[in-house]
């Protein structure tokens, strides 16, 4: 095999999710495609990583020091919903179901990969909260262990603020799901949140 092409299978493998024969088939894909359109590709992949910046209010990925969701004056600034990555935001925005604003934490709590509270963006989230004009935050963290230390966490700190009205995503069971596979967890969160049939 060429040596560039190893080089290109090589570095397409450092891709999450992409094994030896997948970054084959990138790289001789690639090698198809017009020159132009693979500098164009590579060109946009270098600017993307070399621009991007983190929004100094939300911590969601930005072109500008401020994103484009926390300066659209049509948002509700008085609701601010809090997640884990940035892909967790454009999960949401997808549904076109939320108007509010978002707070990337950047993870979770996890001691076991060394990930305190201060490593995430929580004194931000406080920060923002305490300049006023936020009534709720909604807390959509994973239901993993560390997401419910992390909701724990952010819990005890958002308890000091007067008059927040403080939720959480509804957790349960999936739709399709069959109760005899759900784990106990789950199941615990299903009839917590339970609400009448309409």
């Amino acid at each position: 095999m060429s040596q560039l092409l190893q080089e290109a299978v090589g570095e397409l493998q450092k891709l999450p999710g992409i094994g030896r024969r997948t970054a084959l088939r990138l790289a001789m894909h690639l090698l198809r495609m017009e020159e132009a359109s693979v500098d164009d590709m590579t060109a946009a992949i270098a600017r993307f990583r070399h621009d991007i910046k983190h929004c100094t209010r939300c911590n969601n990925l930005s072109d500008t020091e401020v994103c484009p969701i926390c300066s659209d004056r049509e948002r509700d600034h008085s609701t601010i919903c809090v997640v884990e990555q940035v892909a967790d935001v454009l999960s949401i925005e997808n549904t076109h179901q939320y108007r509010g604003l978002y707070h990337v934490l950047g993870g979770v709590i996890s001691p076991m990969q060394g990930i305190a509270p201060s490593d995430l963006k929580i004194d931000l989230l406080c920060d923002r909260i305490a300049e006023g004009g936020v009534k709720e935050v909604i807390l959509a963290i994973s239901t993993s262990v560390e997401g419910e230390t992390t909701l724990f966490y952010l819990m005890s700190r958002l308890r000091r603020f007067e008059g927040l009205k403080v939720t959480t995503i509804a957790r349960g069971i999936g739709f399709g799901d069959e109760l005899e596979y759900v784990d106990e967890l789950t199941i615990t969160h299903a009839l917590r949140n339970r609400r009448a049939v309409e």
